[in-house]
């Protein structure tokens, strides 16, 4: 009984531990929420506040007033759907394409693949690529040099590895072509894959930021994050000049710092929003690769 009821607490303890790392976690975001809603009359006297003592919309007129930040999130959803679906096809078909033994040259390019992963060729290699290919200053120097990745490609392989080769031999005997195979009976299998490799995907892309600024000199062209980075360090992205003294609704001014909180929820809101859709088929597919039989 004694043991019993220490296993009770020491249970208690657990939860009780993790329920306070859970709360301090997600503590910096619901501040950031909270602040973005706060009016800018009690946002200037609140030095922190877990509950606004007047709710505004302020801080996100201002933000979807500005055709920089809205220019800039369009791009990023550019980057995030053209970019995932492309990557989706060349990732699949590729590692769809070296899972089966058939493959000419299968080894080979396994081999190269691996050499990916393990050597990286830095900056300046993949910068004169673009440059070359003429892509300095487009929206598609994001997309193309990040199609894929010997680690996901590595990965999906090992997936479709597992599928039984009697699969595709029906689809065959019954008049399909490698192609219609490969779309009517393999990629509907693979659904919980390629969900979640979308979303890894996906979540790459609307970051985007480095490549950015190797790759992107025009202001009209920047993606999300990059227009966040100068708006927090910077304080000159959104208005062509100080933020802070750009903006009044009201006659009043809105604080910069209430303006970063706006922006910040809008940067992580669409990213958040993604996860229910794809969180059934996301627990089946991260571990695509790791168990055969």
């Amino acid at each position: 009984m004694l043991a019993q009821h220490r296993n009770v607490w020491a249970y208690g303890a657990v939860v009780g531990a993790l329920t306070v790392v859970g709360l301090a976690a997600l503590f910096p975001f619901y501040y950031v929420v909270i602040m973005s809603f706060t009016a800018p009359s009690a946002f200037t006297t609140t030095q922190l506040s877990l509950f606004p003592s007047e709710w505004s919309l302020d801080s996100y007129r201002y933000l979807f007033a500005v055709r920089t930040f809205l220019r800039s999130m369009g791009i990023s959803a550019f980057l995030a759907v053209v970019g995932t679906l492309l990557s989706l096809l060349v990732t699949s078909s590729l590692s769809y394409g070296l899972s089966r033994k058939r493959t000419p040259g299968r080894k080979p390019l396994m081999l190269a693949i691996l050499l990916t992963i393990l050597l990286s060729p830095g900056i300046i290699p993949p910068y004169l690529v673009v440059r070359e290919l003429g892509l300095i200053n487009s929206v598609w120097s994001l997309i193309l040099p990040v199609l894929t990745s010997g680690w996901f490609v590595l990965l999906m392989n090992g997936f479709f590895e597992s599928l039984p080769d009697s699969l595709e031999e029906a689809a065959v005997m019954d008049g399909c072509n490698e192609v219609r195979a490969w779309f009517s009976i393999v990629l509907p299998l693979s659904l919980p894959a390629m969900a979640a490799f979308g979303l890894f995907f996906a979540v790459g892309y609307w970051n985007t930021f480095f490549s950015a600024i190797l790759y992107i000199n025009d202001f009209e062209k920047w993606p999300l994050q990059l227009v966040l980075r100068n708006l927090f360090v910077e304080q000159s992205a959104l208005g062509g000049g100080d933020v802070a003294a750009a903006m009044l609704v009201g006659g009043e001014t809105i604080p910069l710092e209430a303006i970063k909180m706006a922006a910040v929820v809008c940067a992580t809101v669409p990213v958040l929003l993604v996860y229910p859709f794809l969180q059934k088929h996301f627990a089946k597919g991260a571990m695509v690769g790791s168990v055969k039989g």
